[in-house]
């Protein structure tokens, strides 16, 4: 049987990639694709989204698509800029607005006999992003839901079309999961059979095909998604598989040794490499951040390669890559904000053909593939870490007296929240179980660690800055630690956590007693936009 996908077309939102995540939610595969490049005469797909986008439709600029590809033959959802085009394209009429439409607002009209609102509640709070609005809509089509303020919040066409002008994928529009249920599942009849189980069945077939007797490379960081790469390919070919881990000097206190025991506990075959003092060197006296990555990542291909070129009989070179590092190096927008470590670079170099078995996955549905591979929970369950490690979590040169500092201070602050639990209930409760977290609800509530409530936490060095401190009766004239944790579903937004005030006191104290050259610890209330997860 083929497999169903829903398409969804990328107009440059920052939220596409949580339609995407939110539809495989729904057990249905989709694909992203640029606004330009619908794929021709493929019968697998069975429904087209149309994403939001920073432009306005007035634009010069603005992306266009053809409607004629898909509009009548296959089920269609306008998000946003999306049913602004379809409405400007189709011969109604979207104007400024007064004043730009952000934020919470309120369904006061919702016409539930329309398939795309079945079972929804009156009123509804929907979340707004535009700066157009929609004030006619083409001939044939009516409204189905209206706010105080908007009157076309929504519209719907003949042969199953339909547009909105808020946000369905995001967290604060409270029906926003049916909206896409009755979209995916109702009105474009998915199957839904995409599935952590069926992806690995499939995948280790499709392996097998593919790969045949050859020998197999694979780049481990020590991360969740190499990890798994790792044991779903180790499934498929075995000991034919060769992974390689580089230790640039810069990983997490003791993670180098602990991942390598991690790993042989697993049964893959693995060469540890330890490059440090080549990186040290190359690193010494460099404080732009993208040239940190630059360099880091030029001397990995490097050190890679050299080892590589020992296993003289393979043919391929397999990576982690997971979907959304695609999407971002396909950024229809042009611009860069961070280079990404995967993507790019060592297969020309190798002359190995590349093989990326997680490369449709969103990092969700990589854990639950580890936890159907069996995998244990500690390495599921990691926090994301960037490839050049704490060389971007410290602000300055690099040296190893400052990643030493920098190790200490995290490593207190890693294992205080993993031995820090609290009682959640209600939505955070169910926020926390449907993330995929090892927990159990007793009478409403479950009982969790700090470090499984947050997507990602690590401490920044402020190696740039000294600050004035007194330990004993001595002045001291030291380094301040910044502590950053997030929440998030994606990483494509993230909110601060709100962590405990005992728990923050606990940490500062111990790592103000216990970390020579540090005698202050601040904690980063910032959310991403406007900041990056990440300091550099």
């Amino acid at each position: 049987m083929t497999q169903q996908k829903i398409i969804i077309l990328d107009f440059g939102s920052q939220t596409t990639q949580l339609i995407g995540r939110r539809v495989r939610e729904l057990d249905t595969f989709c694909e992203i694709l640029p606004y330009n490049k619908f794929p021709k005469d493929d019968p697998t797909v069975i429904g087209v989204i149309l994403s939001g986008s920073p432009f306005s439709v007035h634009d010069p600029e603005s992306f266009r698509v053809d409607l004629s590809q898909f509009m009548g033959r296959l089920p269609v959802l306008a998000i946003c800029y999306g049913a602004q085009l379809l409405s400007f394209m189709g011969g109604g009429k979207v104007e400024r607005a007064g004043s730009r439409e952000y934020g919470r607002a309120h369904l006061q009209y919702i016409d539930t006999t329309n398939p795309l609102f079945r079972g929804f509640r009156t009123p509804s709070q929907v979340w707004m992003s535009h700066g157009d609005t929609i004030t006619a809509i083409p001939l044939g089509y009516h409204c189905i839901a209206s706010t105080a303020d908007v009157h076309y919040a929504a519209y719907a066409g003949p042969r199953d079309v339909y547009a909105v002008q808020f946000h369905p994928e995001v967290f604060h529009t409270e029906q926003g999961a049916l909206l896409l249920r009755n979209f995916v599942v109702d009105i474009c009849r998915s199957r839904q059979d995409w599935s952590a189980a069926s992806f690995v069945d499939t995948t280790v077939a499709e392996l097998r095909e593919q790969l045949g007797d050859d020998r197999v490379i694979l780049g481990l960081s020590g991360g969740v998604d190499s990890s798994v790469a790792a044991v779903l390919l180790h499934r498929a070919v075995g000991d034919r598989l060769t992974c390689i881990f580089v230790d640039h000097g810069m990983l997490r206190k003791n993670e180098f040794s602990q991942v390598m025991r991690d790993y042989r506990g697993l049964g893959l075959n693995v060469i540890g490499v330890d490059a440090s003092r080549q990186f040290f060197a190359d690193l010494a006296g460099v404080t732009d951040p993208e040239q940190k990555r630059k360099i880091i990542g030029r001397d990995f291909i490097e050190v890679f390669n050299a080892e590589a070129r020992k296993i003289t009989d393979a043919k391929w070179l397999a990576q982690g890559t997971i979907y959304p590092d695609r999407i971002e190096s396909l950024n229809i927008t042009g611009k860069v904000i961070k280079s990404h470590h995967n993507v790019g670079g060592l297969p020309e170099q190798m002359h190995l053909q590349l093989c990326e078995p997680l490369k449709w996955l969103f990092k969700d549905e990589v854990r639950r593939v580890g936890r159907q591979l069996n995998m244990p929970e500690h390495l599921i369950t990691r926090h994301p870490f960037p490839g050049p490690g704490l060389a971007v979590r410290i602000l300055g040169d690099i040296t190893p007296e400052k990643v030493r500092i920098l190790q200490d201070a995290d490593d207190i602050y890693i294992q205080g929240l993993r031995h820090y639990t609290t009682r959640l209930s209600g939505e955070e409760a169910r926020r926390v179980l449907a993330a995929g977290v090892p927990a159990t609800m007793t009478d409403g509530e479950i009982e969790v660690s700090l470090y499984d409530q947050i997507w990602q936490a690590g401490a920044v060095l402020l190696s740039t800055v000294r600050s004035v401190g007194v330990m004993g009766d001595e002045r001291t004239y030291e380094h301040p630690v910044a502590l950053r944790a997030v929440t998030s579903t994606d990483a494509m937004t993230a909110d601060w956590a709100h962590l405990p005030y005992d728990f923050m006191a606990r940490v500062s104290n111990e790592i103000i007693n216990k970390v020579k050259g540090v005698n202050r610890v601040c904690y980063d209330i910032s959310s991403k936009p406007p900041s990056t997860i990440e300091w550099e």
